[in-house]
């Protein structure tokens, strides 16, 4: 496998192409954006996205899928969630049969409540398939900061072809076959991550963000049990791993938002100015309702979901945690 296509040109989409192509892989990268391709192949820095990380001039940088896709081995699926069924529908009408379809999104589809593998599957049919999850905050990795991640696929040799093909001294890399469980873990814990930014935009401690995590992490594994995954995933790097970056990291969107609403600002007046994706806020539409469908009880997830789309006091919403009906630990 040489040739890699990166569909998606956000911090985490740039941050792939350019590790790999360290590696000595030959990498193009696709924007959905003519105009943006064409700044990126000019200036190459990812001033958006991914300021201050040269790109190398030998990325090949277009905004026309039929060029991406073409001679591709592999296809790395690097966009925000809920664009995912657009770009696939692009990625359809070209050449992408040969090649492997690697997800690296973190996100629940809204309306059709969707996981990546299930929205991609119903769309391009029976593609060899994997997933890439773990705690990666892409700025660290572009400046080589050591980091883990795991690929989870149903094919132990596909998955160990990509676990070698993704390696290298500063990212490790692991293998899982529980595609569900590490969706769902890189999904959901974006919703965790909304709470702790709340948290410090509150004012509160160490203890109360120990608190949320710890318990978020047992709906995040409640809910994935019930829909067919394994709990110890959850305690791998999709799961755990991943909530502990997100919800401690000053880098993370998801933080990031969740303690400006928790200082008081409108989540509308925050997206405005955003030119990133938080997934978690959709994320937790979408829980919400799959905690209904599977009948699941998920007390951070509804609280949040009622700070994000009913307009509840995030203060408000944490007194009304705390007093909820005494119960054991466990479950």
């Amino acid at each position: 496998m040489r040739n890699i296509t990166v569909v998606g040109d956000g911090g985490w989409g740039t941050t792939l192409a350019i590790h790999l192509y360290k590696k000595g892989y030959n990498i193009k990268l696709w924007s959905a954006f003519s105009d943006y391709a064409k700044f990126l192949d000019k200036n190459r820095i990812n001033k958006k996205f991914l300021p201050g990380i040269k790109i190398p001039k030998d990325i090949f940088i277009t905004s026309n899928m039929r060029e991406a896709a073409k001679e591709a081995e592999l296809i790395i699926l690097a966009v925000p969630s809920c664009y995912m069924r657009d770009v696939v529908k692009d990625l359809k009408k070209y050449d992408y049969e040969e090649a492997i379809i690697l997800s690296v999104a973190k996100g629940i589809e809204e309306k059709t409540n969707l996981r990546m593998s299930e929205l991609i599957h119903n769309l391009l049919g029976s593609v060899k398939f994997a997933v890439l999850s773990g705690p990666t905050i892409a700025y660290e990795i572009a400046r080589n900061l050591p980091a883990t991640c795991v690929v989870a696929s149903k094919d132990k040799r596909r998955a160990q072809t990509l676990q070698h093909l993704f390696i290298s001294r500063r990212l490790r890399v692991y293998t899982n076959p529980d595609i569900i469980g590490v969706e769902l873990g890189g999904a959901l814990k974006n919703i965790i991550a909304l709470a702790a930014g709340i948290l410090d935009g509150l004012g509160f401690g160490v203890n109360s963000k120990a608190a949320l995590i710890t318990r978020g992490l047992v709906e995040i594994s409640r809910l994935g049990v019930a829909m067919g995954a394994k709990k110890d995933t959850f305690s791998g790097l999709s799961g755990l791993g991943d909530i502990v970056t997100t919800c401690m990291s000053p880098l993370s969107r998801n933080r990031q938002v969740g303690e400006k609403i928790g200082n008081g600002k409108k989540l509308k007046n925050i997206l405005e100015k955003m030119d990133m994706v938080a997934e978690g806020i959709k994320t937790t539409k979408g829980a919400y309702y799959l905690g209904k469908k599977y009948r699941v009880e998920l007390p951070v997830t509804n609280e949040m979901y009622k700070v994000l789309y009913k307009n509840k006091d995030p203060l408000s919403a944490v007194n009304d945690l705390m007093v909820r009906e005494r119960k054991e630990e466990q479950g």
